[in-house]
């Protein structure tokens, strides 16, 4: 399969130059099939013929990078994005909008034939995605599965994220987090969300920080979260639901 490409950049140069990367690379195969210069060439050409990936950048005259990715969703069949941009501080709103990569300026040839193969992956009718939440640790944009966090817990002005082998702190407010978490996950307390499979027992506990001394233990670390009154007829649910 070669992946059909559309290069979306107000510069010239720019487009000139990702189109002699693509060219330059074996694997995956890939095609440079159309070029616009702002975010209504792009729609007007998608309009008009179809393409498997947008090389894609951020800031441009009229509607950024970012506001043509979002309206891309509502295609039939929307094309794979992966933003191009000089500028690093975009990367974790582009990945809430489910970019495929983000690459800076200047691309390296590795680099693009690594976002490349990830695009023909996720292409692939084979199996389904695998559910995550990005989020930004000391610099880094992360991709973590839904399945491998453990709880989520506010202190002071941070957010603990919890997973069986490491801990991350994050700069954000639980309520933000929450939403992009899904129905995996409750709330036990209002500084706490714990993912239901990692829910092993509710119990109360002499001396627990929590109304009523209700907490939950949390698998496979062993931690004891406080409950609190208001949320522990939703905890008492999700444990019975959980598997063992």
């Amino acid at each position: 399969m070669t992946l059909r490409v559309l290069l979306v950049d107000d510069e010239p140069l720019a487009r000139s130059r990702l189109r002699t990367l693509i060219e330059a690379i074996a694997e995956p195969a890939a095609a440079v099939v159309g070029e616009a210069a702002d975010a209504g060439q792009a729609l007007a050409w998608l309009g008009q013929d179809r393409a498997d990936l947008l090389l894609l950048d951020i800031r441009m005259p009229g509607r950024s990078g970012l506001e043509l990715a979002a309206a891309l969703r509502a295609l039939p069949a929307p094309p794979a994005v992966v933003f191009v941009s000089a500028h690093a501080e975009h990367a974790l709103a582009a990945f809430e909008i489910d970019a495929v990569d983000y690459l800076t300026k200047p691309v390296r040839r590795e680099r693009l034939a690594a976002a490349l193969q990830r695009v023909q992956q996720r292409l692939r009718p084979a199996a389904a995605q695998v559910p995550t939440l990005v989020v930004q640790d000391r610099g880094r944009v992360l991709r973590l599965p839904l399945s491998e966090l453990l709880y989520l817990k506010a202190e002071q002005k941070y957010v603990t994220l919890r997973t069986a082998g490491r801990a991350l702190v994050l700069d954000e407010a639980l309520a933000d987090l929450e939403r992009r978490l899904g129905e995996g996950f409750v709330r036990v307390h209002r500084n706490a969300i714990v993912a239901r499979h990692a829910v092993r027992a509710l119990e109360r506990r002499a001396g627990g920080d929590a109304d009523e001394g209700w907490s939950v233990r949390i698998g496979p670390t062993g931690e004891w979260l406080a409950v609190s009154r208001r949320q522990l007829a939703a905890v008492r649910e999700a444990l019975t639901a959980a598997p063992g």
